[in-house]
């Protein structure tokens, strides 16, 4: 992988985590947010992870897409919960497409041997 495609992709990352925290922090997840973080998402899915890191990133996604999409009463955690929710939630949102695209490549791997 070239140096500037994982700039782009570690770039993708991290502004990725940032909208995700920003916007949790706001409670502006509507709009163009989602789009947004799904986006950098499937950039960071096609860039970022390489054959070695794919079932780390797959166990970490799992992980956090679960924690965002059931919450695990995160929400009843006094004075932060709420906070804490909508921002696990967007990180889910950010993560999902990045898992997706890593699963598929791993499946097209696993294909092909």
């Amino acid at each position: 992988m070239s140096e500037a495609i994982g700039k782009v992709g570690k770039g993708a990352f991290v502004i990725g985590l940032i909208i995700a925290v920003i916007a949790g922090i706001f409670g502006a997840s509507t709009g163009w947010i989602p789009l947004a973080l799904v986006i950098l998402g499937l950039i960071v899915g096609f860039l970022n992870i390489t054959e070695e890191e794919v079932n780390n990133f797959l166990i970490a996604a799992i992980a956090l897409i679960l924690v965002g999409t059931i919450g695990g009463g995160l929400g009843t955690i006094p004075t932060i919960g709420e906070y804490l929710a909508a921002i696990v939630a967007n990180i889910a949102v950010f993560v999902v497409p990045a898992a997706l695209v890593v699963s598929l490549k791993a499946v097209w791997s696993l294909e092909k041997d």
